[in-house]
């Protein structure tokens, strides 16, 4: 258990992610949350990162840093993604095993698991066939960041586990028009078009694609519940073992947001993995559930989007 006084890292405080899970340290009583921007600390200079853990040396360390994006993003910046990914995630994990931290949790993406994997996806399906090409590079990052925690663990006797989460979604999230995740860019493509009057929002693929979603709260509440009631070389699935349709989602969104218009489907744009859909039996076994129903997950995040308009900017 980490004690309330530790010296707590959170890589990408900034984040979605890496800011919920300040928010659930915080709100549990954690009072020694060191973080650093990345005008501070750039993730993916080695020798900056070695001097900032040889100076702060950190007892835990969550590594929420990533540069991420959706489909358009990562069809992009193959090699950007690739790159950034895999330095900043060994920078940190190697730094920290060179300074002694107790414990490190890496936090990757379903997406790393294969394409046609067996649904829902159990934390063994693991580089047991072909990846989804859409994310390809993202994932061979994340992938390695998995891998090397638990090799690092193999070799050496760390504490070094991993967490794979669902689709994520709320406050602080990317609501960019084309390098955003699906949720957001409905919420901010519903938002335009009704503040717009447009008649119809048109919308990637066939709507027929099968998702889950986690509200990004709840995976923080996770995260610091398993550092301090896991450890393992094998990774633990974050979801709710809930799906629906994309189509599904867009009409909670239209409605959330109040969009009344059509909405239209592109086939010409790419569906993405057919389904993703997590076994979270796991985490439940060891005593966690997920809190946010999905219609509520998105009224909080479209309620943040509309108090922080410059996110949409991003």
């Amino acid at each position: 258990m980490m004690e309330k006084s530790a010296k707590i890292y959170v890589a990408g405080h900034r984040g979605m992610v890496g800011s919920a899970i300040c928010r659930e340290l915080t709100r549990q009583g954690y009072t020694n949350i060191i973080t650093r921007t990345h005008h501070e600390l750039d993730l993916t200079r080695q020798e900056a990162v070695e001097q900032f853990f040889a100076t702060e040396r950190p007892e835990y360390v969550f590594v929420a840093a990533a540069k991420v994006g959706g489909i358009q993003a990562n069809a992009e910046a193959l090699a950007d993604f690739m790159y950034e990914n895999m330095t900043l995630e060994m920078n940190v994990i190697h730094s920290a095993w060179q300074n002694g931290c107790k414990k490190l949790e890496f936090l990757g993406s379903s997406c790393i698991y294969p394409r046609l994997a067996p649904q829902p996806m159990r934390e063994d399906c693991l580089l047991t066939s072909a990846l989804e090409k859409t994310y390809e590079a993202y994932v061979l990052a994340k992938i390695s960041g998995r891998k090397y925690c638990e090799f690092l663990n193999r070799q050496y006797g760390t504490d070094y586990i991993s967490v794979m989460p669902t689709n994520l979604y709320g406050p602080n999230d990317n609501y960019h028009p084309t390098h955003s995740h699906v949720l957001p860019a409905l919420i901010r493509r519903f938002h335009e078009a009704k503040v717009a009057g447009a008649p119809s929002v048109t919308c990637w693929g066939d709507g027929s694609p099968l998702r889950e979603f986690l509200y990004v709260d709840d995976l923080a509440n996770l995260c610091v519940f398993l550092m301090n009631n896991y450890s393992g070389n094998e990774t633990v699935n974050a979801g709710t073992g809930k799906e629906l349709t994309i189509k599904e989602l867009t009409e909670k969104v239209a409605k959330v947001v109040g969009y009344t218009g059509k909405i239209l489907w592109d086939p010409s744009k790419p569906n993405g993995t057919p389904r993703k859909l997590l076994d979270v039996s796991k985490a439940e076994r060891l005593g966690w559930h997920y809190k946010t129903e999905l219609e509520e997950g998105i009224r909080l995040t479209y309620q943040d989007f509309l108090e922080n308009p410059m996110r949409a900017e991003r």
